[in-house]
């Protein structure tokens, strides 16, 4: 309660938190304005039934059952920042604009470009899977002007939830398109326990049990691996500035378990969702190897052990991979060594900056490891207990958990900003 009564007196911060609420509620408003010409109640036991189509409903933000305007969510936005990410480990000018204020903000202009026409070819591959899952009762008027009215609709819903990410983001009270994410999820909370617990009765008790187990286990890993830091030690050199004797402190460096915390899980389920978006495309093409591949695609990914693997694969690559793009060794290295700063045992230079990327990579095996175990853990539960919502349930919990935790550590980390400023 001291916290919160902190929290609330502090002008900037009180403003911020209600400034992300604001942006939350216009959020939830946009979710029930529904597309033009889809007859959203067509849907409604498509989701109930279908995993991969669950799991399509909790990375919209739980927009996509109601079929809104604001049904892709930000994926067509994560698609395009991963693509511009992995240029920029590829392509020499794009690096080194990531190391600049103004090439940053550059790269984040052209990601907004990039999500523009991902956003359109993601609403006619979307229109066109659930057309073949519901059949002609999708659409309320089937004309080619419906269509196109349809996917500039759900553009427009993405380029908006894009632009309000980043106005949360501005606020560094948390991640934006984290939070849009997990304000979809609690949003559906209330609907998705009400379904789970009308399915199970007294006879499926122990179902029950271990499905609440699961929840546990899951936030009890999430959070002690959000938390669990290694502090690797640095010394700082005495060094005379004027008539003053300057440094010679101790202090440490500290290096999470878990660097990228939820984004690695935000990736893996966008990545995995795009070669079932570009295989409905091929669906019905003329060239009938084109045609199988395509079909061959859209089936194997309905197979939970193939989606169970690949969606482990990806959570463990896009952990060290986005670990790569926010952590830097070699500058870290310099910054010491600038500072008159070093580890105990090591030389400065390479050698440090060699020292902290394999530490940081020792953690980052457990980290991404355990993170990804968690992102499985409800698909190895589904084998024993055959319900869909557990797939479902384990990624909400998962991505809600790390969402809380990184929003608690930026406000924690502002008021005790304030608190420097007044003392």
């Amino acid at each position: 309660m001291s916290t919160l009564r902190r929290l609330w007196s502090i002008r900037d911060v009180r403003n911020s938190l209600l400034f992300v609420f604001a942006i939350l509620v216009f959020f939830r408003i946009a979710a029930h304005i529904p597309v033009p010409g889809i007859d959203s109640s067509a849907m409604s036991s498509l989701f109930s039934n279908n995993a991969f189509l669950g799991l399509l409903n909790v990375f919209s933000g739980g927009t996509l059952e109601s079929f809104s305007v604001v049904a892709l969510g930000v994926a067509p936005y994560i698609t395009a920042s991963i693509i511009f990410q992995l240029l920029a480990m590829i392509l020499p000018r794009l690096e080194e604009m990531q190391k600049e204020e103004s090439g940053r903000q550059k790269i984040n202009q052209y990601t907004r470009y990039l999500t523009v026409p991902l956003a359109l070819m993601q609403a006619y591959s979307m229109l066109l899977l659930l057309q073949r899952q519901t059949g002609a009762s999708l659409w309320s008027d089937n004309s080619l002007f419906t269509i196109v009215l349809a996917m500039i609709s759900m553009m427009a819903g993405t380029v908006f939830l894009m632009w309000m990410g980043e106005l949360i983001s501005e606020r560094k009270v948390g991640n934006g398109t984290s939070i849009i994410i997990f304000a979809g999820i609690i949003a559906g909370l209330p609907g998705f326990l009400r379904q789970v617990f009308a399915v199970y009765d007294y006879s499926q008790l122990v179902t029950l049990i271990l499905f609440l187990l699961v929840t546990i286990v899951t936030i009890v890993g999430v959070v002690i691996m959000n938390e669990a830091q290694r502090h690797v030690p640095v010394q700082y050199a005495r060094q005379v500035r004027g008539s003053r004797l300057a440094g010679g402190v101790s202090s440490h460096i500290p290096l999470r378990l878990n660097m990228g915390g939820v984004i690695p899980i935000i990736f893996a389920i966008s990545f995995i969702l795009i070669p079932t978006t570009f295989a409905q495309f091929f669906v019905n093409a003329r060239t009938e190897w084109l045609q199988t591949v395509a079909i061959w695609l859209t089936q194997v990914f309905q197979n939970q052990l193939v989606y169970g693997v690949t969606y482990f694969i990806l959570v463990f690559a896009f952990s060290y991979f986005y670990t790569a793009v926010i952590f830097h060794p070699d500058r870290m290295a310099e910054n010491l060594q600038k500072h008159g700063g070093f580890i105990p045992g090591i030389r400065p230079g390479k050698n440090t900056a060699d020292y902290l990327k394999d530490v940081a990579n020792r953690l980052l095996l457990a980290g991404a490891t355990f993170i990804s175990v968690i992102a499985v853990l409800p698909l190895v539960v589904q084998q024993f207990t055959g319900t869909s919502n557990m797939v479902i349930g384990g990624t909400s919990v998962l991505i809600v958990v790390s969402v809380v935790v990184d929003c608690v550590k930026q406000v924690e980390s502002q008021l005790t900003m304030h608190e420097y400023e007044i003392s």
